[in-house]
């Protein structure tokens, strides 16, 4: 294709979306993969990447995937179709000092020292960009986090939010000396979305866009507790994105099926489905039985395995049994990125080397779970 032909506009990144892809460093910021289910409370997973977080509530908040409606005007017009969406519970002793809520998400530390961002230079930038709404009009806090090397902090605000209106906020932030990232597959990057944090995690002398050790007792310069003490209140986001540069380019979606193999390198479920989904096993002594498990993709590292119910069909004799011992990982390998691991799967009657199939059984899924 002539240059003529792609447009001088095109080229003009200052003020237009980047040529090519993959430029979103942020994995499901569009919200469309929950593979743990559509809804939960505090401290689990259900958009995938994103957990949410909190302690010292009087109820509960709960979050969904929320969907985006024709009525959402910005987001619905930018093409998103889902959302994280907290709802706060009746928090009938007010705003604690200790009492925090947040959403978060983690990037591995090779992902940002391999993303060409000079992260060390104080004129080379990456750019954060989201869409938010919140049904209580107030301002709300965020900061960025890095643990390699000594820890640093980069608090922001959205600015006051106008009640029940979509906002895109967008943060250019700079790189600078002190950060340090790891080219390895732990943490290096968190960003977090702050709904409420207590005095005993704010502190005046907290600076807004700019880097500086990170202290977990001065996270933001200060709170707001209106939304936090109004009784179901709402609070949604979607579009996370981060990518190197000075400028938020227009969302990279990936398709659904795209997503979720990204989201599987971290979480991985093999459904139950009334013992229809059977694995090849053989008996290990007297009581286990060694089981491969095919993965979708390649796991970031040894995960946590758990299956609350599981099967064991013999070979040798028409007869099975079923266990509820947690199964745990005996051959995972980080040098190599194998399609396979192996379990073992306890609570059994097995004969050494016996052939079988095992299964996950009664809704009781595997999951195989290795987040940052």
């Amino acid at each position: 294709m002539a240059l003529s032909q792609v447009g001088l506009e095109r080229l003009n990144t200052a003020t237009t979306k980047k040529i090519g892809t993959s430029k979103n460093l942020i994995i499901n910021g569009s919200h469309i993969i929950a593979q743990r289910g559509s809804s939960g409370t505090v401290g689990v997973f259900v958009i995938d990447r994103f957990p949410l977080f909190g302690t010292g509530h009087d109820e509960a908040p709960t979050q969904v995937q929320g969907s985006i409606s024709s009525s959402d005007t910005g987001p619905y017009e930018a093409g998103f179709t889902k959302t994280l969406k907290i709802t706060n519970g009746n928090q009938t002793s007010g705003a604690g000092a200790s009492d925090r809520l947040f959403t978060q998400t983690k990037l591995e530390a090779r992902d940002i020292a391999n993303s060409g961002w000079n992260y060390k230079s104080s004129s080379s930038f990456i750019t954060l960009s989201f869409w938010v709404k919140s049904s209580v009009a107030q301002n709300f806090f965020g900061d960025i986090r890095t643990f390699d090397g000594t820890a640093q902090g980069y608090a922001f605000e959205t600015g006051s939010l106008t009640a029940d209106t979509w906002t895109k906020i967008t943060k250019t932030i700079p790189g600078n000396s002190n950060l340090q990232f790891d080219n390895d597959v732990d943490s290096g990057l968190t960003i977090v979305f702050g709904v409420y944090h207590g005095t005993d995690f704010t502190d005046a002398g907290v600076t807004l866009n700019q880097w500086g050790t990170y202290n977990g007792s001065q996270r933001q310069p200060t709170n707001t507790t209106t939304w936090y003490t109004t009784d179901n209140a709402t609070w949604e986001y979607t579009g996370v994105q981060l990518e190197v540069g000075s400028v938020a380019t227009d969302f990279e979606f990936r398709s659904p099926a795209q997503e979720l193999l990204l989201c599987q390198r971290y979480f991985q479920a093999f459904e139950s489905a009334g013992d229809s989904h059977m694995l090849g096993a053989a008996g290990d002594g007297t009581t286990t039985c060694k089981v491969g498990v095919p993965l979708s993709v390649p796991l970031r590292a040894s995960p946590t395995v758990a299956c609350g119910s599981h099967r064991w069909y013999r070979s040798s004799s028409v007869a099975l049994t079923t266990s509820t011992t947690a199964p745990a990982i005996i051959n995972f390998s980080t040098a190599v990125d194998s399609p396979v691991i192996a379990i073992q799967a306890g609570g059994h009657t097995v004969s050494n080397n016996e052939a079988g199939v095992w299964s996950p059984h009664n809704g009781n899924d595997l999951t195989l779970d290795c987040e940052l």
